[in-house]
């Protein structure tokens, strides 16, 4: 039996159970010891990047999951194939917009996180992702204006694999 009867209201819950953290908490550790922190983020769709290659920058528009390369649309009009490392994504600033970041409240999800592929899912979901060797992983959505639920935290309800709703009830 489910406890929720949307998708929403499960996945409102399951953040709820998520440590909420003031980012100028997190920017102060940051800062107190930047080598004990990892942006661990993977490139993903809709990502800036710059290329080095070229020194242009584009937009990854496809990945292509056999050959693990990125299909970049350069600004330029040019399309090209890059593997990671090739480019770096272009990040307004070195964390992200949203004033608030989160760990998970529950070590379920944290294993997921590093031993199911988390990583990469959370990164298609357009989280950023960081790794701290003292306090674990910490996440943040960096955007503002739009429904978050919409375009991040439900996308990553799904890529957890989490059913706590009545799935003939899905919006």
């Amino acid at each position: 039996m489910s406890r929720f009867k949307t998708i929403k209201e499960a996945t409102e819950a399951w953040v709820h159970e998520m440590n909420a953290i003031p980012q100028g908490m997190i920017l102060r550790l940051f800062q107190d010891h930047p080598d004990d922190w990892t942006e661990v983020t993977k490139p993903s769709k809709y990502d800036r990047v710059y290329v080095f290659d070229n020194g242009d920058y584009g937009e990854i528009t496809d990945i292509d999951e056999e050959t693990e390369e990125y299909i970049i649309s350069l600004d330029n009009g040019k399309e090209i194939r890059c593997e990671n490392g090739d480019f770096e994504v272009d990040h307004y600033d070195s964390l992200p917009m949203w004033g608030t970041m989160w760990s998970f409240g529950d070590s379920c999800d944290d294993w997921w996180l590093e031993e199911c592929n988390g990583i990469e899912l959370m990164s298609q979901c357009g989280f950023r992702i960081y790794e701290s060797e003292e306090f674990g992983y910490f996440f943040g959505i960096d955007g503002a204006g739009y429904d978050f639920y919409e375009s991040h935290w439900i996308p990553l309800y799904k890529a957890r694999g989490l059913q706590w709703h009545k799935t003939e009830t899905e919006e």
